[in-house]
C-alpha cells in the first residue's frame, strides 16, 4: 500500500481503538522548527480534557496561551505580548475568533481577557514514524535518533508493514517501540514496547551532521513543555483527516472519511495523485461528506462547542 494510505489506515485504527486525539504531520523539533515532521501524533487525555472540548474545536494560538492575558482582569492587548505589535494584533484577533479571548473597549483602547482558564487537558504525547517498507528506510535512523535524544514526546514508535528482523531492531534506538501494522485488516502486533522518555530533562536535538562533526542544540525542560503544548493544540485543531477531497467523479470516501478512488479501488492522496495529471480524472464536485461530523462521532474531539466567551459576558462592569 502507498505510504499515505498506510498512514491514514493507522490513524483510523488508533482513533477507533483509543480515546486519544490523533493527528498527522506535525513538527517535532524545538531549536530547528520544521526540520522534523512527525507522521502521526497521539495525544492522550489529561484530567481537564472535557474543559478543553468546551472552549473551541480549533487550535488556540500558542502566543495567546503564553501571553499575560488572564481570566480575572482585562489588559490592554499591546501590553500582553512580548512580540511585534502586528503579530500581537493577529494573535489577539485569532484568539477572539476561536473564543479564548473576549475583548472590550474603554477610552478608545481595546482590552482583552481570557474567557476561561487554559486547562490541563493532555497527559502524554506519542510520536509515530510510519515506514511501511523497511527495505527503503530513507532517513529513518537519523529521525528516530533525534526523537529519542530530544525527548520531546513521552514515547516514540516505528510503525511498519514489513516483517521486523533483529537487524532492523539493532539499527534503531532501543527506546523506540515497534509495531507491525496491517492496513487492510487493521491488525497491530507490538514487536517491541517503547521505553518512556524523560520529557522534563534537557534533551539533545540533532541539527546537522558533517564528516568530522555533528551539530546539536540542548533544549531544556521548559522549552520542551512549551513545544509539547503547541503540538497538542495543533493536534486538537487539525486531526488526521485532510480538508480537501478530490474534485472528481470517481472520488468518494470510506466510512471513516479517507479519500477513496472507485476507478482504482483504493485510498488515494488528493495532493499528489488526483487532478488533471491523473489519466482517469473526470472533473466533478468533491464528495459531499461532513468530515468534522465524522471526527466528532468517532473521536473525543467535539465539533462546534458552545464556547466559553458568553459565560464571561458582562463581567467587565464589576472590574
Amino acid at each position: 500500500m502507498h505510504e499515505f494510505g498506510f498512514e491514514l489506515a493507522l490513524c483510523s485504527h488508533l482513533e477507533a481503538t483509543t480515546d486519544a486525539v490523533v493527528a498527522r504531520q506535525l513538527g517535532g523539533t524545538v531549536a530547528s522548527p520544521g526540520s522534523r515532521i512527525v507522521d502521526v501524533v497521539v495525544v492522550e487525555q489529561g484530567p481537564e480534557f472535557d474543559a478543553r472540548t468546551r472552549i473551541t474545536d480549533e487550535t488556540i494560538p500558542a502566543l495567546a496561551i503564553e501571553s499575560d492575558v488572564g481570566v480575572g482582569s482585562e489588559i490592554y492587548w499591546k501590553d500582553a505580548f512580548d512580540c511585534h505589535p502586528n503579530t500581537a494584533k493577529s494573535v489577539t484577533d485569532w484568539a477572539v475568533d476561536v473564543g479564548f479571548f473576549e475583548r472590550s473597549r474603554r477610552g478608545g483602547r481595546e482590552y482583552v481577557r481570557q474567557t476561561t482558564r487554559y486547562p490541563d487537558w493532555f497527559a502524554s504525547l506519542t510520536a509515530i514514524e510510519n515506514k511501511p517498507d523497511l527495505g527503503t528506510p530513507g532517513d529513518l535512523e537519523r529521525q528516530l535518533r533525534t526523537d529519542a535524544s530530544l525527548g520531546l514526546f513521552d514515547e516514540v514508535v516505528l510503525a511498519t508493514e514489513s516483517y521486523v528482523t533483529r537487524a532492523h531492531l539493532n539499527r534503531i534506538p532501543e527506546q523506540v517501540g515497534v509495531w507491525r501494522f496491517d492496513p487492510e485488516s487493521g491488525e497491530k502486533e507490538v514487536v517491541r514496547e517503547p521505553t518512556p522518555l524523560d520529557t522534563d530533562a534537557t534533551g539533545v536535538e540533532l541539527l546537522d551532521q558533517h564528516s568530522l562533526r555533528t551539530d546539536v542544540a540542548f533544549v531544556d525542560g521548559d522549552e520542551k513543555a512549551r513545544k509539547r503544548r503547541r503540538i497538542a493544540e495543533k493536534a486538537y485543531g487539525k486531526g488526521w483527516r485532510g480538508d480537501d477531497l478530490p474534485a472528481c467523479a470517481h472520488a468518494t470516501t470510506t466510512a471513516d472519511g479517507r479519500p477513496f478512488c472507485e476507478q482504482y479501488g483504493r485510498v488515494v492522496d488528493p495532493a499528489s495523485e488526483c487532478g488533471a495529471s491523473c489519466a482517469a480524472h473526470e472533473p466533478a464536485k468533491p464528495p459531499d461528506v461532513d468530515l468534522a461530523a465524522l471526527r466528532d462521532e468517532r473521536s473525543p474531539w467535539v465539533a462546534d462547542p458552545t464556547g466559553t466567551a458568553r459565560r464571561q459576558s458582562g463581567l467587565g462592569r464589576f472590574l
